[in-house]
């Protein structure tokens, strides 16, 4: 059987996040100095380590089965590679900046003036389907620096926390889209691969399932778990188990975190007490 071959970003937070994700998953990878491909010890894995920018084309190519790459990235270069499911790390945007000192009232202020981009596929779909003509300068890396030295009026690039744009003296003014890592898949993905890619995502789902649910467990008198259990936005049904106290009992269950907070009021006011929340590692659906 031919391994899966997946490429990830070859060095930056991308990379030690993927790499993390694929740990969590329970697939051993060793890491060799200056190495380009790795081979997953108890999974069928080959981890190709690429440049960020080359993974669309390598997709395209079928040179890798999957790749964990950014969503910004197959919007600008990945037409017609397809993502298989968000990831929930390296959260981004990719907005449109200008100086401190520039006045901005909407799109149109955008009419006729020059931007710099590493994106300009994203920046020229963006700008038509506004009816904006504008002239793109590509540059790529250190995009801010151009409305200082006169190159552009505005500049579109990647956004986290803002503060390289704050560095620079330029201000977010449109976000054109939000991004994530993503599990993106080749076209050209043979069968053989696609049935190891499908276990590889099921691990996947699993762990980000886990990531944001919680395990709850409670004492509740027994004459109001029925109430509390109808409270529970969580599994198809929680597990009762009657506590040595007698008249009490023991309510475990799995829900959203976020879920959890609207309810624990709640819970509380129906009688639930001792009421423990622990995270989940792996969580099988």
């Amino acid at each position: 059987m031919k391994n899966l071959k997946i490429g990830i970003q070859k060095s930056g937070r991308l990379n030690e996040d993927s790499i993390k994700l694929l740990k969590t998953c329970g697939i051993s990878v060793k890491n060799g100095k200056d190495q380009l491909k790795v081979t997953a010890s108890n999974f069928p894995l080959e981890i190709y380590y690429l440049r960020n920018g080359d993974l669309p084309q390598y997709l395209k190519d079928g040179v890798v089965d999957c790749a964990i790459i950014g969503d910004n990235l197959l919007v600008e270069k990945g037409e017609n590679i397809k993502s298989n499911m968000p990831l929930g790390f390296s959260k981004c945007r990719v907005s449109l900046a200008i100086p401190n000192r520039a006045t901005y009232n909407s799109i149109r202020d955008l009419q006729g003036k020059k931007i710099a981009t590493s994106y300009p596929n994203t920046v020229n779909k963006f700008l038509k389907k506004n009816d904006i003509s504008a002239e793109i300068h590509i540059i790529n890396g250190s995009v801010e620096i151009a409305p200082n030295i006169g190159l552009a009026d505005a500049i579109c690039d990647i956004v986290s926390s803002g503060s390289t744009l704050f560095k620079n003296n330029l201000k977010e003014v449109e976000v054109i889209l939000k991004s994530q890592a993503v599990l993106a898949v080749s076209p050209k993905i043979e069968a053989e691969q696609q049935q190891i890619l499908d276990k590889l995502s099921f691990r996947i789902e699993s762990v980000l399932k886990a990531k944001t649910s919680k395990y709850i467990l409670m004492n509740v008198p027994n004459e109001k778990v029925e109430h509390v259990v109808q409270l529970l936005p969580g599994m198809k049904s929680p597990t009762i188990m009657p506590l040595s106290d007698e008249g009490w009992s023991s309510v475990h269950t799995v829900i959203d975190e976020n879920d959890f907070w609207e309810v624990i009021d709640q819970l509380k006011d129906a009688g639930a007490e001792g009421i423990l929340v622990a995270p989940i590692e792996k969580m099988i659906l």
